[in-house]
């Protein structure tokens, strides 16, 4: 089965909003909602990969903060590993370079966007968290 390592962020702002995304309508998972991040390349840390991954997707620059959770999920036909860190937006506007379009909302707004499987269990951590 296809494994697939990921970093993921959960991004805050100063007003306590949380940055997602909604994924193209082509491919896995189209048109759901997710929190930003992708694949860990060879020889990268998870904090490396989470700065990459956000600077790539959206043009913003964030500090990566402490580990959330670490999900590991198996869909039908690939099993993810997903690891979740807090985030902090530093500087830049969220553009959706590679996705259809981003949103700030917050904890209470966040069920009304459909989300992966694998993504309720971040959910359910900040929940805790907070």
């Amino acid at each position: 089965m296809n494994q697939k390592l990921i970093g993921v962020g959960v991004i805050w702002n100063d007003r306590g909003q949380i940055l997602i995304d909604r994924r193209r309508q082509t491919g896995v998972f189209g048109g759901f909602w997710e929190f930003p991040g992708g694949k860990i390349e060879p020889g990268e840390t998870v904090e490396e990969c989470i700065k990459r991954e956000i600077w790539e997707e959206l043009g913003i620059l964030i500090a990566v903060g402490q580990h959330l959770i670490t999900i590991e999920h198996t869909y039908s036909h690939f099993h993810v590993t997903l690891i979740v860190h807090h985030c902090q937006h530093l500087d830049g506007t969220p553009q959706p370079l590679e996705c259809e379009e981003i949103r700030w909302v917050t904890l209470e707004e966040i069920d009304k966007f459909s989300f992966p499987e694998a993504n309720f269990q971040i959910i359910a951590a900040l929940r805790h968290a907070g």
